[in-house]
């Protein structure tokens, strides 16, 4: 959807709303903390996000990957930065044919910083001189289809001296076809609203957002104004002076200064603010939360995952519960499937019934795989790297890229009792009946509803496990079970290959909605890239090594098996006594 088309909804409504700037990481580690970080900051119900483009467009493609995965994985509008400053036609082409292909429908078109070590712009590198021409041409090319911003310099792009003339600058990017305008950030409230009373008075009309950026430490921020040749009030560098040694100090008055300028930005009728966070979350939300912008739970979280913006998938209300905690690799991989899920509604006729297409081979960094889990040499080491991350030391697993789901903190003693003993998980999810849907930890979806989970656990276990605990389960008529080699044996006692809810809400005047379900077809698609986990973190070892070796008897000889308790009226503890004195007890250190 175009941001423009949002915004003048909201402005319609007299409604405030923000917006999160981030840039690129430079290391795909960075890459992988910037989308944790960015899935954490949407609860805080943004209007859109945009990825800024590194000059000569040195990150257009993972720009327009952020760009696409934000909106396609964590259901956020995003914006694409796109300069023009010494680069060429063809790769300016080549990027908005990309971003029309795969949804990004917004681009904020900029002439772009100079190239490092130059003093003053070349007009003559690059077939766009001036953002203007990026801004006509993207109009003239693709007609309606994108939405453009561009920038705005309240204090004047090189100086005060320039601001006239910058006006002049955005009132010809508004007739070349700009929608709206973002501001560089600034510090000066009273200067600004007196910049917009001239662009107004020069008939700039499009929405006009204010740039913010919350003060992070002494230093950045003085080489930002600077840098940025941004003019701050005396008085906020008379607060400074006493705390610039101390970061946290300058942090929490940075959040002062921002939560100031927006109220008086609001009173002023400002209804739009854009938050320049630095690929940094805690300012950003601080300044939210104290001025009470922050969304409520029914706003932010109508399913128990973030909707996806993909054209193909804005509908979907149901998905398969393995897939948590990699999200966005199931976004990717199910991509070619005619429906999702196929078991539920999908044709078994059609040629891509329960296929999964691997769009790319499961990677590990083998720098994080040595860093995070060392080089184990037995299971005991290996069990121990599960109790870890179950109590709460360590951050992630191959198998989950992000720490334990809040929802299964409640049941966190008895997952690392069980790993423990050789059940690894790497799924689960606590029983609670009747939740209202306004729980921090349980609830989603509209107000005034109620949340229905059934206990849920996922995990790799040896076969003389996975045989004792199938004995178990002959005497348990509540519970259902698939158990798989990476071969493909599969054993359960599912007679049926219909799915089963294990998530679902009742609200008023609506369905029955059922989001996480476990079927036969999903599982099996899922098998084969949870296996995959194994290789890629044994691969991060010699071939010949102890660690790589004893990873690849695991996935060889192992089994990956799901149980459901389908009583959901039991409490969660219910489905652990299955696992009472199976395995083996971790030796002790």
């Amino acid at each position: 959807m175009k941001l423009i088309d949002k915004i003048n909804k909201a402005l319609e409504d007299d409604r405030c709303f923000w917006s999160f700037e981030y840039f690129p990481p430079k290391t795909q580690q960075g890459v992988m903390n910037l989308y944790d970080r960015i899935e954490r900051m949407c609860n805080l119900g943004p209007l859109f996000i945009d990825v800024t483009w590194r000059w000569g467009g040195k990150s257009s493609d993972l720009t327009l990957e952020l760009c696409s995965n934000s909106q396609t994985v964590y259901g956020v509008e995003a914006n694409m930065h796109m300069t023009c400053t010494n680069t060429n036609f063809d790769l300016i082409r080549t990027a908005l044919e990309k971003a029309k292909d795969q949804g990004v429908q917004n681009i904020l078109a900029l002439r772009g910083d100079l190239p490092d070590n130059s003093v003053e712009f070349d007009p003559e590198v690059g077939e766009f001189k001036y953002a203007t021409d990026l801004v006509r041409y993207i109009r003239k090319t693709y007609g309606e289809f994108f939405c453009i911003s561009v920038a705005g310099y309240p204090e004047g792009c090189l100086g005060p001296d320039d601001v006239d003339c910058d006006i002049r600058y955005l009132k010809e990017k508004q007739d070349a076809g700009a929608d709206l305008i973002i501001t560089q950030l600034f510090y000066d409230v009273d200067n600004y609203l007196a910049w917009i009373d001239k662009c107004r008075a020069a008939g700039i009309t499009i929405p006009i957002l204010p740039g913010i950026m919350p003060i992070q430490n002494y230093g950045g921020f003085k080489r930002m104004t600077d840098l940025c040749r941004i003019s701050v009030p005396q008085a906020i560098w008379d607060r400074l002076e006493p705390i610039k040694d101390d970061d946290q100090a300058v942090k929490d008055y940075g959040i002062e200064v921002a939560v100031d300028m927006i109220s008086r930005l609001r009173d002023a009728g400002v209804r739009g603010f854009h938050f320049y966070t630095i690929n940094l979350e805690r300012s950003t939300r601080m300044v939210l939360e104290r001025l009470q912008l922050v969304p409520t739970v029914h706003e932010v979280r109508p399913l128990p995952w973030s909707p996806s913006l993909n054209e193909k998938r804005a509908g979907e209300n149901v998905r398969p519960i393995f897939w948590r905690n990699h999200t966005r690799s199931y976004i990717k991989r199910t991509a070619l499937w005619d429906e999702f899920p196929n078991g539920r509604w999908g044709d078994s006729r059609s040629p891509a019934y329960g296929e999964l297409v691997h769009g790319e081979q499961v990677r590990l960094a083998a720098g994080q795989a040595l860093k995070k889990w060392g080089a184990p040499t037995t299971v005991d080491d290996i069990k121990r790297l599960f109790v870890r991350y179950c109590n709460g030391s360590l951050d992630s697993l191959p198998w989950s890229e992000t720490a334990l789901q809040p929802e299964s903190i409640e049941i966190q003693k008895r997952l690392a009792q069980i790993n423990a003993r050789g059940f690894l998980t790497i799924n689960s999810q606590p029983s609670c009946n009747g939740v209202p849907s306004s729980d921090k930890v349980h609830g989603w979806g509209p107000s005034n509803g109620f949340v229905y989970k059934k206990a849920y656990l996922e995990f790799f276990a040896s076969p003389e496990n996975v045989k004792a605990l199938l004995a178990r389960l002959e005497g348990n008529p509540t519970a259902t079970y698939y158990a798989v080699t990476k071969g493909g044996e599969l054993l359960t006692n599912c007679q049926e290959d219909s799915p089963n809810a294990v998530t679902w809400g009742v609200f008023p005047g609506k369905e029955i909605l059922q989001p996480t379900i476990v079927e036969r077809v999903s599982f099996l698609a899922w098998k084969d890239e949870a296996f995959e986990f194994w290789n890629a973190w044994s691969s991060a070892y010699a071939r010949d090594s102890a660690s790589a070796g004893l990873l690849g008897r695991v996935s060889d000889d192992w089994y990956l098996m799901n149980i459901v308790e389908n009583n959901f009226q039991k409490d969660s503890e219910s489905i652990f006594e299955l696992f009472d004195g199976l395995g083996q007890e971790l030796a002790d250190e």
